[in-house]
């Protein structure tokens, strides 16, 4: 009964890691469905085979649904994150950067204000030896 519903593993395609996953996604889905197909499928898995009547494959559909949906969500999350994180850091460069244009502009008023000093310097310098 099990050889009928089932496949040979060598049918599928996959690696051996390949088939060791699908089966325990199986057992998983199967479990999870509380379907009486699970004793089935290990009876197929001990035999080389995987089982694949509707029931099981059903579970197995609705099982990988659910996981792809985990992912995705999990992906939502973890791309929310990264875009938190670029903006803090976005912000923080932003912020960076208005520090460093009016550290900037400090300097730029420092030089401006010794250029005037200079410029009185050398008025001053005049002066002098004008008196002399």
């Amino acid at each position: 009964m099990v050889v009928s519903r089932s496949v040979p593993d060598s049918r599928l395609g996959l690696s051996s890691n390949g088939v060791q996953l699908l089966r325990q996604h199986q057992q998983i889905a199967l479990s999870q469905s509380g379907s009486s197909s699970s004793g089935a499928a290990g009876d197929a898995s001990s035999q080389d085979r995987l089982l694949l009547d509707p029931s099981s494959l059903s579970a197995l559909g609705q099982h990988f649904d659910r996981l792809m949906y985990a992912i995705q969500q999990r992906l939502q999350a973890l791309s929310a994150q990264t875009q938190l994180a670029t903006q803090v850091q976005y912000d923080r460069a932003g912020n960076a950067i208005a520090k460093a244009d009016a550290e900037i502009a400090r300097f730029h008023e420092i030089l401006r204000q010794i250029d005037e000093l200079e410029v009185e310097f050398d008025k001053v310098g005049r002066i002098r030896e004008i008196v002399r």
